[in-house]
């Protein structure tokens, strides 16, 4: 049975801090239990609060509040990294479509770190064919694109982040486009610090209202992936 979403104490970020500082995993095993209490158990919990409406947005979004479904591992992958820290110290959700080329779709996510937490939607790592893609439906049908992105410029909790060519593909796109047109891949995010030491239950509430937001421009995005 999972709890109802309290929302994350000051001792998840404790953990979080102290699992920086002694990222070990002689450490770690000491703290196993503060991981499931003040970790994972929020995550699951969350999870399974914003499942109903993750699907109202997409039917095929997993959802399931389980690690390495929608829930990272604590575990690092070291075999390919020049930092050997065994966890990560920061955790995060995701919903995804269930698909092999889930790097190519977009996705909503949240994340916790140490000292802040951030939220939003875009792509993990496009493939530059899902990219040109992208940009050759702004070329065809430039006006469905500004309708996709009307909600941006009226709103303050989102920015796009994501690699810039250093050059710009093309010379005469709208200037209002040309932020989206010259990326590698993109998201847009909401990034907050934490306020008290912790996070309370209404941080659900805040993700609906920003996945809400979101899910018109998700919508768009997933029928380029497609």
């Amino acid at each position: 049975m999972i709890d109802k979403f309290e929302g994350f104490s000051s001792e998840s970020f404790r953990f979080l801090r102290d699992l920086q500082e002694y990222n070990r995993k002689e450490w770690f095993e000491l703290h196993k239990s503060d991981y499931q209490a003040y970790i994972l158990k929020p995550l699951q919990a969350l999870v399974a609060e914003l499942g109903q409406f993750m699907l109202s947005i997409d039917p095929h979004l997993e959802v399931k509040p389980a690690v390495n479904r929608t829930i990272s591992r604590v575990y690092r992958d070291t075999r390919f990294s020049k930092d050997k820290s065994p966890y990560k110290t920061s955790q995060w959700i995701t919903f995804k479509r269930l698909t092999k080329d889930w790097k190519d779709f977009p996705a909503f996510f949240f994340e916790i770190s140490p000292d802040s937490y951030r939220y939003g939607m875009g792509f993990y790592s496009a493939s530059r064919e899902t990219m040109d893609r992208f940009r050759r439906s702004i070329d065809s049908n430039p006006q469905a694109f500004a309708a996709a992105i009307s909600f941006f410029t009226n709103q303050e909790v989102f920015a796009i982040e994501g690699d810039e060519y250093k050059r710009p593909l093309k010379a005469d796109i709208p200037k209002e486009f040309e932020q989206w047109y010259n990326r590698k891949s993109f998201y847009l995010v909401c990034n907050r610090r934490i306020e008290g030491g912790c996070i309370d239950k209404r941080l659900s509430s805040e993700l609906m209202d920003g996945f809400q937001m979101l899910a018109p421009f998700y919508c768009y995005l997933c029928s380029i992936a497609s």
